[in-house]
């Protein structure tokens, strides 16, 4: 059992999910690696997921050592092609397991300079909201099925997040970070339109969004600009990991078990509202117990968040119909 130090709030007010399926995204370490340990604890059947097969096995045989009761298994996933993305949704479609939970987690964060996905598509942009649109969307049957609840997750960059669709692909001007957070940005629109359209469909799913504040996840531990399985997509991210390992940090900051805390309230919590954002509740939102988080001015915009749904559906070929 994982108590917080900081309230009477641990992984067991979650509700219990025996008999449900869980699928994270990014799931190889991190974040996504304790949101698939905190559902496994609660009796849910894991989907891990990531590009890199040998990872994910390690994580797998990790997750075991950590939840020796757990069901689940490892599937190859590379949000950075939509191809891969269509032969996992077509793989889990044919074999007709409704899926429940659906964490939307995988991320890259600060390539020093401009790369791209398989696709064409700035890597931070394409790899955490368009990647996870098309997945989501290919899922929809499935979970509809499931009456699933979709966790897309955000960050406190979003804060200061903005969509220039002139440029979304960055082919014009590159700035890691102002990427990163636009990036952000669109993955809390499309979760609360997602909740939108889902209630007007209406689709039998929920989506909430969620943020880990400052927690020592992959996604900076390591150097920065790896992505969650790990893989190096550039060295500019070292001096963020520097100043994320440094003692302003371990003051300021909590560990990535914290993190993943307001990711597994928005998917399990009886408390978890539909349409809803969470995050830490101390000081800044970068540390403490689960609780509404505060939404950036721009993600209240419905029709900003409309013109980023319809120019996902152009750039990902998914469009989300019906049933």
């Amino acid at each position: 059992m994982t108590r917080s130090p900081h309230a009477a709030w641990s992984l067991d007010t979650l509700e219990r999910l025996d008999g449900r399926t869980a699928l994270i995204t990014g799931s190889t370490g991190g974040l996504g690696f304790e949101v698939a340990c905190g559902l496994a604890q609660q009796g849910a059947f894991i989907i891990l997921s990531g590009r890199n097969l040998e990872k994910g096995r390690a994580a797998l045989n990790r997750l075991y050592e950590r939840v020796p009761s757990v069901q689940g298994r490892f599937e190859v996933l590379d949000l950075a092609s939509l191809a891969s993305v269509a032969k996992f949704a077509t793989a889990l479609r044919e074999k007709g397991q409704p899926i429940h939970m659906l964490a939307n987690n995988a991320g890259i964060m600060g390539p020093a300079s401009r790369l791209t996905t398989k696709d064409g598509f700035e890597l931070q942009f394409g790899t955490n909201h368009l990647g996870h649109f098309a997945l989501t969307g290919r899922l929809l049957p499935l979970l509809a099925a499931g009456n699933a609840t979709v966790m897309t997750v955000a960050s406190l960059a979003a804060l200061k997040g903005e969509l220039p669709f002139g440029d979304l692909n960055a082919r014009h001007r590159y700035n890691p970070m102002a990427r990163y957070r636009q990036s952000k940005l669109s993955n809390l629109l499309f979760a609360l339109e997602l909740n939108r359209r889902a209630h007007k469909a209406p689709w039998p799913i929920h989506s909430r969004a969620a943020h880990p504040g400052w927690a020592a996840s992959n996604i900076v531990a390591n150097n920065g600009a790896l992505d969650t399985a790990g893989n190096p997509v550039g060295r500019w991210g070292r001096r963020i990991a520097r100043s994320f390992a440094g003692p302003v940090f371990h003051a300021l900051g909590q560990p990535v078990e914290e993190g993943a805390w307001p990711l597994l309230y928005a998917l399990a919590s009886p408390e978890a509202r539909d349409g809803a954002y969470y995050g830490p509740q101390g000081k800044g939102e970068r540390t403490g117990i689960p609780g509404e988080a505060v939404l950036p001015e721009l993600a209240q915009d419905h029709q900003l968040a409309a013109r980023l749904w319809s120019v996902s559906e152009e750039m990902t070929g998914v469009r989300y119909g019906l049933l």
